[in-house]
């Protein structure tokens, strides 16, 4: 783990200190950051794998600190949780639709907090690389871009081209939590005017097709993908 440099940012010295203690121990290397404005210089300079923004910080907030690298190809797919003392929905949704992959309440529980920490770094090395590939292969899927399908060993699966688009966009991030309003504009536009439950209808149909087990509801947020 020596090669894995995390970045915490939070304006309390205390968790600071607590979660870099713990961070090291298993062997991350670990750098922090006390505000909003810091985070991005230390980020820019650091390049760390994993994020852990405070959202409620001085300067600038962990949401648009969120906002503003994902807006750099450089950190399109580093991983960013949050950490948040609040249990509003609303918090969590926001840090999701700027690009956030997992949020993490306080008071944080060292065990829990290392747990959280390892999962999403196995997801982020998990990642399909869809980048210049026709095909990305993703558990026992092989989804064509160009073709519009997924294949499981020989059965070809066809897909409706919002259904293929919906998977695709749950599929670059397995197990990133995706907003519903963030799966609107992504797959549908913010221009477009669809029903409420048109999310809904496609991931049954998705589910139908491609199996029950890949796509998860996360009640009251949005949907993710696992394998």
């Amino acid at each position: 783990m020596d090669n894995i440099k995390i970045l915490i940012v939070d304006d309390e010295p205390d968790i600071l200190e607590i979660l870099q203690y713990n961070l090291e121990k298993e062997g991350y290397q670990v750098v922090t950051a006390s505000d909003g404005e810091e985070a991005i210089a230390v980020a820019e300079r650091e390049q760390p794998n994993l994020i852990i923004l405070d959202i409620m910080m001085p300067k600038m907030d962990g949401v648009e600190v969120c906002r503003i690298l994902r807006s750099k190809p450089d950190f399109d797919r580093t991983a960013i949780a949050f950490l948040t003392a609040r249990e509003e929905d609303y918090s969590q949704i926001a840090a999701l639709d700027v690009g956030g992959d997992d949020y993490i309440t306080k008071p944080i529980r060292p065990r829990v907090f290392i747990s959280r920490i390892k999962a999403l770094l196995r997801r982020s090395d998990r990642l399909p690389q869809e980048e210049g590939l026709d095909v990305v292969k993703v558990g026992d899927l092989a989804i064509d871009r160009d073709r519009v399908s997924v294949q499981r060993g020989d059965e070809l699966i066809e897909l409706a081209k919002k259904e293929f688009e919906l998977l695709f966009l749950l599929v670059s991030k397995p197990g990133k939590v995706f907003s519903r309003e963030e799966i609107f504009n992504k797959v549908w536009g913010t221009d477009v005017i669809v029903g409420n439950r048109t999310i809904d209808v496609h991931i049954r149909k998705l589910r139908e097709k491609i199996g029950e087990d890949y796509i998860k509801t996360i009640k009251g947020i949005g949907y993710k993908f696992e394998f």
